[in-house]
């Protein structure tokens, strides 16, 4: 792996780990702090599943899953161009995969806390490890829409 993404996954890695840490410290399970009234809360929870909880309680399949997702990802560093998009990028989706994939096999579950309220609508808790797959995932939307692949752009960085 490249130094500049290994830099990046550690720091995305180790962001999501120490606020879960703290989430578990400061917040007892299930409880909710308000940070901005019908907006943002902090909200301790469990997730046995992935994303929406689906797959409840399936923890073996999700370990797999993560495990092959990190393959994947990193099978496609190669084909990018070594830029900042990219390296962000891919740091970002290590770093979340990862973070997640930590929980799933220390713990048996993901820990949440971001819990947003969108006009009404009491969005899906999540994490930090969460944002930095759904960042990562659109930097590299962006990159593939931007010919940032090598060989389909004529400018190298």
């Amino acid at each position: 792996m490249k130094k500049k993404i290994l830099i990046v996954t550690i720091i995305s890695l180790f962001v999501d780990q120490i606020t879960k840490f703290f989430s578990d410290l400061y917040l007892p399970l299930y409880d909710s702090m308000k940070v901005i009234d019908k907006f943002f809360y902090l909200t301790n929870c469990h997730n046995f599943g992935a994303a929406f909880s689906i797959l409840n309680s399936k923890r073996l399949l999700l370990i797999i899953t993560g495990i092959i997702a990190l393959y994947i990802v990193y099978t496609f560093i190669k084909d990018f161009n070594d830029n900042k998009i990219n390296i962000i990028a891919f740091g970002f989706l290590f770093g979340g995969i990862m973070g997640n994939l930590i929980d799933r096999v220390f713990l048996g579950y993901v820990r949440d806390f971001l819990d947003f309220k969108i006009f009404g609508y009491n969005y899906p808790v999540f994490n930090m490890a969460d944002s930095f797959i759904v960042i990562g995932a659109g930097l590299m939307i962006i990159s593939v829409i931007k010919g940032d692949k090598n060989g389909s752009s004529s400018k190298r960085k």
